[in-house]
C-alpha cells in the first residue's frame, strides 16, 4: 500500500529502510562467526530473519516479552527463545525510546549465557531515562542512525551513530534519473 492511500501524500512515496546502512556497520565492525541475531519481541522476527539471512545465515533468537498495558513504556522480558549461550548477540529494533525494553532484554540475554550484547536501531528517540539506562546496561554497543539528532548530552561511549545521508542521496539520484529505488532495499 502506498502512503498516499493512507491520506498523507498526494504522490507516490518510497519507503526507505536503514537496514543496509546498519547491516554494513555490523558486517564491518564485528566478527560474525559467533553471532546470533536477536529480535526484541515477536513483532520484529521477520526483520530479524532478514538480518540473519543477509549476514550469511546467522542463527536467530528472540526475547519473549510482554507489555504492561496499564503503564506506558513498560515491558517485561520473560525469557529467550533460541540458543544464545556463549554467543555474541545483536538485538535489532526499529527504535529505542526510554531504553527499558533494550536494557531488560540485554540483561535477559546475558542471564541466558550470551557473551556480549549489541543493539541496533533506526530511530534513537532516547527520552527520559534512556541514556542512564543504556549507560548502566549490559550492552556493549548501541548503533543508531541519524534520523533523529543526537544532542551532545546524549552522546555516550556506548552509542555509535551512523548516517543515512548516503542512502537518501542515492534514492534522490535514482528518482531524478528515473531509475528504480528498490535496489536500495537489498544489501
Amino acid at each position: 500500500m502506498c502512503i498516499r492511500d493512507r491520506g498523507f501524500f498526494d504522490g507516490p512515496v518510497d519507503h526507505l529502510t536503514a537496514m543496509p546502512i546498519l547491516l554494513d556497520y555490523v558486517r564491518n565492525s564485528m566478527p560474525l562467526e559467533n553471532t546470533t541475531i536477536v529480535s526484541p519481541d515477536a513483532g520484529r522476527i521477520k526483520v530479524s530473519e532478514q538480518w540473519a539471512a543477509k549476514l550469511g545465515g546467522l542463527p536467530l533468537a528472540f526475547i519473549h516479552k510482554t507489555r504492561d498495558t496499564t503503564r506506558p513504556n513498560h515491558a517485561e522480558a520473560h525469557g529467550i527463545i533460541g540458543d544464545v549461550k556463549g554467543r555474541d548477540c545483536v538485538v535489532v529494533d526499529d527504535m529505542i525510546d526510554t531504553a527499558g525494553t533494550i536494557s531488560k532484554g540485554s540483561q535477559a540475554l546475558i542471564d541466558a549465557g550470551a557473551e556480549e550484547v549489541y543493539a541496533s536501531c533506526t530511530h534513537a528517540v532516547l527520552s527520559g531515562p534512556a541514556i542512564e539506562r543504556l549507560a548502566n546496561s549490559s550492552l556493549k554497543e548501541v548503533v543508531v542512525t541519524d534520523t533523529i539528532r543526537l544532542p551532545e548530552e546524549k552522546q555516550i561511549a556506548k552509542i555509535k551513530q551512523v548516517s543515512v545521508a548516503p542512502l537518501i542521496a542515492d534514492a534522490i539520484k535514482r528518482i531524478n534519473e528515473n531509475r528504480a529505488v528498490s535496489p536500495l532495499f537489498y544489501n
